[in-house]
């Protein structure tokens, strides 16, 4: 039986017509990485709504490791995150008008989860090869970090399945329109996810690198 990986990506928000992560998982989807399928999934950008899709391609699918992508414009490299936060607290409003202020992902839940991928093993890798990359210590508290933690709550009990989230940069279409912010094109971000999964299910135990920051 072939095992799966889930790599999820975002629909557009805030005025965007585009979203490069779902462009730049969706052109993994149905490909093979270290004997693993890849299986794409859209996640709308609503609170509630988008751990609703993904709590129900985690029980379809039961996958060795999940990855959720998120767009961070402004940002200038893919943001491999460590740590999800319970809390929404949300700049502006989602897709369908929710704008939740300090309000937990889940009751009761703990404070905070990390990441079970190998985050500095893959900045290490993707660095090495080429692509920007850096270990992020927040994921914000918008719909990305919703989805963040959420996942790594569902998971929680399976420690086998490895999961995390990672943020990517405007594409070039994109930055047109936001002058003076970074970007980064699909098709490149496309190959890095290709090297992250990669690295994340051959990798048993993370790098012990640097990879702080002092703000």
């Amino acid at each position: 039986m072939t095992r799966t990986v889930l790599l999820t990506g975002f629909q557009p928000f805030g005025g965007e017509q585009v979203n490069p992560s779902w462009q730049a998982v969706s052109a993994l989807h149905g490909t093979r990485i270290a004997g693993h399928r890849v299986v794409a999934r859209e996640l709308p950008v609503a609170f509630g709504a988008s751990l609703k899709a993904l709590r129900a391609a985690l029980r379809d699918m039961r996958p060795a490791l999940v990855i959720c992508v998120g767009q961070a414009g402004g940002r200038a490299q893919l943001s491999l995150e460590r740590v999800a936060i319970n809390i929404d607290d949300a700049r502006i409003p989602d897709n369908t008008g929710q704008q939740p202020v300090d309000v937990p992902v889940v009751a009761e839940g703990p404070a905070a989860y990390f990441s079970t991928l190998p985050v500095k093993a893959m900045r290490h890798a993707l660095s090495a090869a080429g692509f920007p990359a850096e270990v992020s210590q927040t994921a914000g508290t918008y719909v990305c970090n919703h989805v963040f933690y959420g996942l790594m709550h569902a998971l929680r009990r399976q420690r086998i399945v490895r999961a995390g989230f990672i943020h990517i940069p405007y594409s070039p279409a994109q930055a047109s329109m936001h002058p003076g912010t970074p970007s980064v094109a699909v098709e490149t971000v496309t190959e890095a996810l290709r090297l992250a999964v990669k690295v994340a299910l051959n990798t048993r135990m993370d790098a012990r690198l640097a990879a702080g920051a002092e703000h």
